[in-house]
This record gives C-alpha cells, sequence and structure tokens, in this order.
C-alpha cells in the first residue's frame, strides 16, 4: 500500500505533484491546519504530515496520530511542532533550513540599509509632501563592523554579502572554527569583543536556552555607542523593552526587526520608535523561497516514506538516499544486537557502550547506534523505534559511548555492544555477511558464528559432558525443531554458551526442564525482527 501524506497548509501544486510522482498518495487540503479538531480526527489515517506555519502540531494532535511516521514542515523554524513529543511517538520531524536561506540572509541585508539610510520614514515623509532633506541624516555601510551571532547557514551568507559591501566582519559562534572563519574572510571574536566593536550587530541563532536574551540589558550595555541592530532570526534574543530604551537614550543608533517575542506582533516596546524598522516576519517571504521550501519538503518526505532516506531531520541522523540500501543490513545487525541484549538482560543498565571496528567506523555511526538503542529496549517499551529511543535512554540517566576504531580482526568490519548493569557486564557483536544477513560473531567474550532466526533459544552454562545431548533430548522430547545449533566455549570445563534457530517459539515450560539442569545457568527464548 502507498504511504498517505495530508498537506494541511498552503503548497504549491509543482510540490503536491512531486509527492505523487515518487509514488506517495497526497490528500491536499491547505485550509485544514487551520481547524485543530478536524485535523486531529482524520490525522490517524496518514503516514506524512505536511505543514507551513499555521498548523500546529501540538501534543494532543501528534497522540491522535497513531500511523504517523514524519511531519515535514516547508521552513525552517519547527516551533509549531511539539518536537519532544513527536520523538517520543517515534515521529521524525524535518524542516527545510537551506530553501529560504538567500531570501533570509538579503531581508537582513536590506533592513540593514532601511536602519542606516532610514528609508521607510524618508519616504513616508516625501510622499506627504514633505521635503525634509536635513532630517534623515544616514551613515554609510562601506567601512563599518558587521558583527554577526551565529555564522551559520544564514549568517555565513550574511557574511559573504556583507564582505562584497566593504565592511568588516566580525562573528561570534562557538560552533565556528578559525580555519573556517579564515576560509569566509571573517574575523573570529567572543561576544564581549563583538559588542564593543561592531558599528551594526545582526543575529542568526535558533532559540535556546543559551541563546534567548543574548542581547538582553547587561549585554546592550555594552555595545558601542550608535550601533545599530538587526535581528531576522527569532523573537526573544533580544529584550525589546531593554533595546527600546537604549534607543530612547541615545546608546543605540537604531534598529530594524523582522521577528518579535509575541508573533503576530500587534504592540512592541519597539513601535513607534523614529528610528526602528520593524516588518512582519518577512525573512523567508519571497516567491522564490516559498517554492523551494515547498519542493524541498515534498522530495524529503518522500524519499523517506519510499526509500528510508533520512535529510534534515531535527530528531533523527540523516540517512541519504545513495547510503540508505547500503546501511539498511547494518541498521538490520545493529537492531538485532540490541534485542539479543535487551531480551537477556534482567538488571537495569547502567552503561552502554557501543564499539565499531573497521569498515563500520566509516558509516553513519549515529544511524547505527540509534537503531541498535531501539533494539535494545524493545522489550520494554514496544513501538520504540530508532527516533525515539536516544530519547528514552538519556531520559533514563544511561551513560553511552561509542568507540570507533581500525579493522582489528578477520572481518572486515562488526559492531559490538557491551552493556554494564550492577552485577554484569555483557557483550555481544555481530556482522553482515556478503549475503547481507546480520550474523553473530561473538557472546560474552566467546567466539561463535550463527544465522539470526525470528525465534531461538540462547543457552549459558557450563561446558561438562553431555550438554549437547540433554539439550538437544529435551528440545525433541518437547517437539521444537531445531534449523540450527551453534555452540561456543571459552574453555574445557570454562564457561559456554549455546544458540539454537528454531522453527517457532518455545514455552516457559521447556525452558524450564532446560535450567532444571544444574549445569544450566541461563535459558532463554529469543525473537527478532527478520523480515
Amino acid at each position: 500500500m502507498a504511504p498517505r501524506v495530508l498537506v494541511s497548509d498552503e503548497l504549491s501544486e509543482t510540490a503536491v505533484q512531486i509527492f505523487r510522482d515518487r509514488g506517495v498518495e497526497v490528500d491536499f487540503q491547505p485550509k485544514l491546519g487551520k481547524d485543530k479538531d478536524k485535523l486531529a480526527e482524520i490525522i490517524g489515517n496518514y503516514d506524512g504530515l505536511a505543514i507551513r506555519s499555521a498548523t500546529k502540531a501540538t501534543e494532543k494532535l501528534i497522540a491522535a496520530a497513531t500511523n504517523l511516521k514524519v511531519i515535514g514542515r516547508a521552513g525552517i523554524g519547527v516551533d509549531n511542532v511539539d518536537i519532544p513529543a513527536a520523538s517520543k511517538r517515534g515521529i521524525i520531524v524535518m524542516n527545510t533550513p537551506f530553501g529560504n536561506s538567500i531570501t533570509t540572509a538579503e531581508h537582513a541585508i536590506a533592513l540593514m540599509f532601511a536602519v542606516a539610510r532610514q528609508l521607510p520614514q524618508a519616504d513616508v515623509s516625501t510622499q506627504a509632501g514633505k521635503w525634509e532633506k536635513s532630517k534623515f541624516m544616514g551613515v554609510e555601510i562601506t567601512g563599518k563592523t558587521l558583527g554577526v551571532i551565529g555564522a551559520g547557514n544564514i549568517g555565513g551568507i550574511v557574511c559573504k554579502k556583507a564582505i562584497g559591501l566593504g565592511m568588516h566582519v566580525i562573528a561570534y559562534d562557538p560552533f565556528l572554527s578559525v580555519e573556517r572563519a579564515q576560509e569566509m574572510g571573517v574575523e573570529k571574536v567572543e561576544l564581549d569583543d563583538l559588542l564593543a566593536r561592531a558599528d551594526f550587530i545582526t543575529l542568526h541563532v535558533p532559540m535556546t536556552d543559551k541563546t534567548r536574551g543574548i542581547l538582553g540589558r547587561e549585554n546592550l550595555a555594552k555595545t558601542k555607542k550608535g550601533v545599530r541592530i538587526i535581528n531576522c532570526a527569532r523573537g526573544g534574543l533580544v529584550d525589546e523593552a531593554a533595546l527600546a530604551e537604549a534607543i530612547k537614550s541615545g546608546h543605540v543608533a537604531g534598529a530594524g526587526f523582522d521577528v518579535f517575542e509575541v508573533e503576530p506582533a500587534t504592540e512592541s516596546p519597539l513601535f513607534g520608535l523614529d528610528n526602528v524598522v520593524c516588518t512582519p516576519h518577512l525573512g523567508a517571504s519571497t516567491t522564490e523561497a516559498q517554492e523551494n521550501v515547498a519542493l524541498q519538503v515534498a522530495e524529503q518526505m518522500s524519499d523517506y516514506l519510499v526509500k528510508g532516506a533520512v535529510s534534515n531531520a531535527i530528531n533523527m541522523p540523516s540517512i541519504t538516499a545513495e547510503e540508505a540500501p547500503l546501511l539498511k543490513p547494518f541498521i538490520k545487525l545493529a537492531d538485532v544486537l540490541g534485542a539479543f541484549v535487551g531480551q537477556v538482560t534482567e538488571d537495569p543498565i547502567k552503561e552502554i557502550e557501543i564499539l565499531f571496528d573497521g569498515a563500520t567506523a566509516t558509516m553513519n555511526t549515529k544511524a547505527l547506534t540509534s537503531a541498535l538503542l531501539a533494539g535494545l529496549i524493545r522489550n520494554q517499551v514496544a513501538d520504540v523505534n530508532m527516533v525515539s529511543a536516544p530519547i528514552m535512554i538519556k531520559e533514563k540517566g544511561i551513560v553511552l559511548s561509542e568507540v570507533k576504531r581500525d579493522k582489528t580482526g578477520v572481518y572486515d568490519g562488526y559492531i559490538k555492544l557491551t552493556v554494564t548493569t550492577d552485577k554484569q557486564t555483557r557483550s555481544v557483536a555481530g556482522t553482515v555477511f556478503s549475503d547481507g544477513k546480520p550474523r553473530f560473531i561473538q557472546i560474552k567474550g566467546i567466539n561463535l558464528d550463527a544465522d539470526v532466526g525470528a525465534n531461538m533459544v540462547y543457552i549459558s552454562n557450563t561446558d561438562v559432558p553431555g550438554m549437547i545431548g540433554f539439550m538437544g533430548t529435551t528440545l525433541g522430547n518437547a517437539g521444537v525443531n531445531i534449523a540450527n545449533f551453534q555452540l561456543g566455549r571459552e574453555k574445557g570445563g570454562g564457561d559456554a554458551i549455546a544458540l539454537l534457530y528454531v522453527d517457532g517459539p518455545v514455552s516457559d515450560e521447556v525452558l524450564g526442564q532446560l535450567t532444571a539442569n544444574p549445569a544450566i545457568r541461563q535459558a532463554k527464548q529469543l525473537t527478532f525482527n527478520v523480515d
């Protein structure tokens, strides 16, 4: 059955056609996003939800979305999506961070010009029949220092355009390396240095706990007298009341704002000030940008629903369309390894270590880790997946670490999972053979080579004579057919394991008959998703 997508906001017909062309059934209801009750009533029928800003994907809506796998936001902001709720339900949330980058950067530059030359005010005055030439004395852009807070995608474009205008650009961004700054032609500085030196400041950071109020009263006081401030990023990055006071006092010469703490902004301390230019969140409002993000979200959602490719996801590692088929068997392997440990470990897990050896170390290990964690806790949470698993592991306070290393053994690449509880440390390793199927290659440090079946029995015992016969006879008498029987041992008389691939489930009664043997410490029925 073809996946179904609901488009509940305005998207172009071209974008809607992309879904159809890629084998996705699409229901185009662009006005539905404003009717939250009707949306909640039908959302359970869809695998995907494509939105802009009108639709609010709240916790309540997500709870009703029983089949939803992906929410695609045509635009960069996902403030209208409850990401924690979506993640817990295993729903991927995608945005389109690059479709409106140029448009937003251009708007920031436009506001900078407008503030520097008081263009809107001069326009109103002139069209009112006045000729107040001396009133609107501006400043040049050329030769001034632009302070860019956040030099990522949009901020980087602003840097490039500002350099082209003859400005000296300084940038504050904790994630910007000195080498990358040199490539961009900007000077990397700390925030206090930027505040003290910049003639213009423009913000291009997301809204987080660390960035909220980054230009508050204290930092505004550190700015250079006569500075002009531009915000096309997110409302709340700047304390509007404190900024209004700084403008009235003459410390700040002007401001250009496209975003506000409360939107729609019907009032703000900045409104009515002569040297402030305000626009109604127009950063992405160009014909080209609106079309670009619509096409991009349709392509991304289709690629995920049809091919399993994940791009620009907020809560899930990206998997390109090219690597998806190559990664798929190793994602299955990771899931199997996690599922094995999750089923045989009865005590609470305190630490998890995942080793990627050889070829696996060069793969998309974030995706592999997500799959492994999903398998690990599926025995406790049935509907967990690659999106929700990392969230749950973090909430449980489990320490997670990843190790990557070059090839060390006979296998081109393998994955090893080690978990630690208060009572013991348990490990399992596996690889993928040329047939694309996962294989167990080590359990508890004991080497073996075992297929993975839908139903398996894991036995941990002391290596004593007669154990193979006892296991076979016990299962045979119970009518259990053994398809494959793999053994491994540490040394004669030491620890031994058996992994039996059986045709169907084994009852607790039969497992009890096995553990009645004093040499057997554990006998567990295991199930794996091998489809």
